[in-house]
């Protein structure tokens, strides 16, 4: 349920830069969303297409973009992506590492006329 509330969110980022840029219309929303995020994109659309009406956003096209895990091992020093299904490091094996992408998720870029 918590994807009402991250498309309540992407709503208040996208329609005010969109009005202040003069845009009449938002064709398109490009969102980044990390693979450790917990979001899922297909409710979110299912909120957009909900909350979106009678606003310059209504009808625009919500296409994400998946970001992956990436760490930091202090072991050995590596930096990089890593297997989901392996939390481990790819170069030592080691489980003591730092996530440093694959959490967020925010709006990338508007396409508007």
């Amino acid at each position: 349920m918590h994807e009402l509330a991250i498309t309540e969110g992407i709503m208040n980022a996208a329609v005010p830069a969109a009005e202040s840029a003069g845009a009449k219309k938002i064709l398109e929303i490009r969102l980044k969303i990390g693979e450790l995020s917990g979001v899922l994109p297909e409710y979110i659309q299912y909120y957009f297409n909900i909350i979106s009406k009678g606003t310059v956003a209504e009808g625009a096209k919500l296409v994400s973009q998946t970001i992956p895990v990436q760490i930091k091992c202090p072991d050995c020093g590596f930096e990089g992506p890593i297997n989901r299904k392996k939390i481990r490091c790819p170069d030592c094996g080691g489980t003591h590492f730092k996530i440093t992408a694959g959490r967020e998720y925010f709006v990338d870029s508007l396409e508007v006329e």
